[in-house]
């Protein structure tokens, strides 16, 4: 199983980090380790003083596909779920600035989470998915599945023409405005068409 993040697919996002809209899906990967097992908190790692919330609707591969088609990519997922790209910010920064790859920041141990899968057939258009991120109980970010710059399935069509896409796969789709920082006592809560997803402590 592989974890396949996008970047920088809402507009908003990306102006708020000062970043280019992008012509073209930005890709990057996380290892299997870097998914919290269920039920488990996310435990604040000790070379960051800077860990910031991504929310993004997440999709699970269902089929082994590879050069698939945008017309044809609804065929390789069947569940949604919400799930947190969690960053190193102040890791990141110092390793763009020198021109190095990101994973020490984006694809460190736990730094994934995803809720609780639900089926499409029960979820309104996939294309118009609500979703928000509440931090103690107060509402951080806020997006709809419309806004992405890229839909799931462009981005399924893209990443297959690049990476064998086998089952269990899961693709992050990118977050919208409002990612910010979390610290140790913060409790998390997703939601999706206005239906807990999930809850994370931040330990």
């Amino acid at each position: 199983m592989k974890i396949i993040c996008v970047g920088r697919n809402y507009a908003e996002h990306a102006a708020e980090l000062n970043n280019e809209i992008p012509k073209e899906p930005v890709i990057f990967m996380k290892p299997d380790t870097a998914l919290i097992l269920p039920k488990q908190p996310f435990f604040y790692p000790d070379f960051s003083s800077d860990v910031h919330y991504e929310t993004e609707i997440v999709i699970r591969i269902n089929r082994i596909g590879k050069h698939i088609e945008e017309k044809f990519a609804h065929r390789y997922y069947s569940e949604v779920a919400l799930g947190i790209d969690f960053t190193a910010r102040d890791l990141q920064t110092q390793l763009k600035q020198k021109g190095l790859p990101w994973e020490k920041a984006k694809a460190f141990d736990n730094s994934a989470m995803v809720g609780q899968w639900i089926s499409i057939d029960t979820s309104p258009d996939i294309s118009e998915l609500d979703f928000s991120l509440h931090l103690n109980g107060k509402e951080v970010q806020a997006g709809n599945s419309r806004q992405m710059i890229f839909s799931i399935d462009a981005l399924i069509a893209h990443i297959s023409s690049y990476f064998t896409l086998k089952i269990g796969d899961l693709i992050f789709t990118g977050t919208p405005s409002g990612v910010g920082p979390v610290h140790k006592g913060d409790k998390l809560e997703g939601y999706l068409n206005a239906v807990k997803n999930f809850t994370l402590n931040i330990r």
